[in-house]
């Protein structure tokens, strides 16, 4: 039995092993979670205990293969909860991160099941973050961040890297939501800014900081 607290604590390192493909140091785990980094040091050696992490002093953390199913099904509760606050009780995208934050918790399998179920099994949440299914396997992902992307391209937008409100607020005042068409029609070599299309309404300027947090596929005809 895991605690609230232990579950937060291994879906960040899972996040954070996730970006770097290595050990997490405790600093990083410490800046995510608000703590002190000696107080981490000591959840890591309470997770290590319970075999969830394997953990050395100096040496980073990562999790082990009991801790990285726990941390998915976190994750999978998660997201599967933002998709029915946004579809079924409508909420907006900005507004449901901390509300799954605190359904996540829920220990029950069944109801996880039956949730699931009732959306319609979703591949993706409301922020386009792949959803892991019963066995923790994600389903596969082909985007690129839309700074990648060149001059007169046109992409389709599937998810975002930054989750706060502020940018998807931003975002959506700009008209751009998940399935939005973008087209590059300028780049700045200066401060790497963009020109862009969003579907048929004018240009705007979008700054690297926002393109690098944008997640996009090939438009398919």
């Amino acid at each position: 039995m895991t605690s609230f607290t232990e579950e937060n604590y291994l879906k960040i390192i899972y996040k954070l092993s996730a970006e770097t493909n290595s050990e997490v140091s405790t600093n990083a785990v410490a800046e995510l979670t608000l703590t002190k980094a000696a107080s981490v040091s000591d959840m890591l050696r309470k997770l290590s205990e319970k075999q969830l992490v394997k953990y050395q002093k100096y040496q980073g953390v990562r999790l082990t293969e009991l801790g990285e199913s726990v941390a998915l099904k976190v994750i999978r509760k998660h997201r599967l909860w933002e998709v029915f606050l946004v579809e079924k009780l409508g909420f907006n995208w900005d507004e449901v991160h901390e509300i799954a934050e605190q359904l996540e918790h829920i220990d029950s399998e069944e109801l996880v099941e039956r949730l699931d179920e009732f959306l319609g099994f979703p591949k993706f949440d409301p922020h386009g973050d792949p959803i892991p299914d019963m066995n923790g396997l994600m389903p596969e992902l082909r985007h690129q961040c839309l700074s990648e992307i060149g001059i007169g391209q046109l992409v389709v937008m599937v998810g975002v890297a930054e989750h706060s409100a502020a940018f998807l607020q931003y975002l959506a005042k700009i008209g751009l939501t998940l399935g939005s068409q973008i087209k590059i029609t300028e780049f700045n070599e200066f401060d790497k800014s963009l020109s862009v299309n969003i579907g048929d309404n004018l240009s705007h300027f979008i700054s690297h900081e926002v393109a690098k947090n944008l997640l996009v596929e090939s438009f398919k005809h």
